[in-house]
């Protein structure tokens, strides 16, 4: 074979640079086409201008040259922290409150198409909701009904960004400022009212400390009383016991008489200033005997009648 020949058989160089060219596009082209989108994310394909389709989390292919797509759009939830707006309640006071809004795209076409600049949209819409809630409230009211004044906000802008591909999942007001005069009339309220507890609980405790007190006194003096009147019994008890004892012992004259000594002896110890004494002392013993004999019955000692004793008058002092 000649060399004419080989150089006939062999590519041109220009052909190769085509091939190359070509395939080079090719791959490029094949590359371009590829769209992977992470995943809680949707892109939106635009072909020639118009909507197309949505891509899903994944591995997609696209129609490069004639299919467009838009930036990534989130499915997750989202927080917006909007800035503080004045509002006016019912009685005619100013404040600002600052909100918070929990949403999420659940629709990214109607996201995309819906409205134009979707974050400025859902701030004013909260502003607006917000105004129009609290104005019908009044200033307690406003402060104390957080959770009906959320609820309603949730559900007016719910319903208002559906159109928009958008679900409302919590409002929430994150602070609620009234004016400084406003603030501090609250708290001289505050201050008063917990003086006012604070009277009360004091009061409280004072009268149940009085109750548990006079409860303590009453039962000690019903203590006192119910000792008082045991040893009264008992001494009663043990004296009747002794003069049964006495009396069973029969006793003589003898005996009785010493007893009545002692008892006169007892008398003249008290802090009487005048004390009687019989003419005749036999007559005590006299008495003490009639006593037991009473007491005893049928026992073998007569019973005697107690003398009488004569007493003398005083004699008349004379006039000189």
């Amino acid at each position: 074979m000649s060399m004419s020949t080989l150089l006939m058989a062999a590519p041109h160089p220009i052909v190769i640079a085509v091939c190359v060219v070509v395939g080079v596009l090719i791959l490029g082209i094949f590359i371009g086409s590829i769209r992977i989108v992470p995943q809680a994310n949707a892109v939106i394909v635009q072909r020639i201008g118009k909507y197309h389709r949505t891509l899903e989390s994944g591995f997609n292919m696209i129609l490069p040259i004639f299919d467009k797509t838009l930036p990534a759009i989130s499915l997750k939830e989202r927080v917006a922290d909007f800035r503080p707006n004045g509002v006016i309640t019912k009685d005619n006071v100013k404040m600002m409150i600052d909100s918070i809004v929990f949403f999420q795209v659940v629709d990214p076409k109607l996201f995309t198409y819906g409205i134009d600049r979707p974050m400025s949209a859902i701030e004013n819409l909260t502003a607006t909701t917000l105004r129009n809630i609290v104005g019908e409230l009044d200033l307690d009211e406003t402060l104390t009904s957080r959770d009906t004044v959320n609820e309603k906000m949730r559900q007016i802008i719910d319903e208002a960004t559906d159109p928009w591909g958008i679900k409302v999942h919590r409002v929430e007001l994150k602070d609620i400022l009234p004016p400084p005069s406003i603030q501090e009339s609250m708290e001289k309220q505050m201050r008063a009212e917990r003086e006012r507890r604070e009277s009360i609980l004091r009061a409280e405790g004072e009268k149940k400390s009085n109750i548990l007190v006079a409860e303590g006194e009453k039962q000690a003096a019903i203590l006192r009383a119910e000792a008082v009147k045991i040893t009264l019994l008992t001494e009663a008890e043990g004296r009747a016991q002794a003069i049964q004892k006495i009396v069973e012992a029969r006793p003589n004259a003898e005996y009785l008489t010493l007893q009545g000594y002692e008892a006169l002896a007892k008398l003249a110890e008290g802090q009487s200033t005048k004390i009687i004494v019989p003419s005749d002392l036999q007559n005590v013993a006299t008495l003490f005997t009639s006593i037991s004999e009473t007491l005893g019955v049928g026992g073998s000692m007569p019973i005697k009648k107690p003398t009488v004793a004569k007493t003398t008058p005083a004699p008349t002092p004379t006039k000189k």
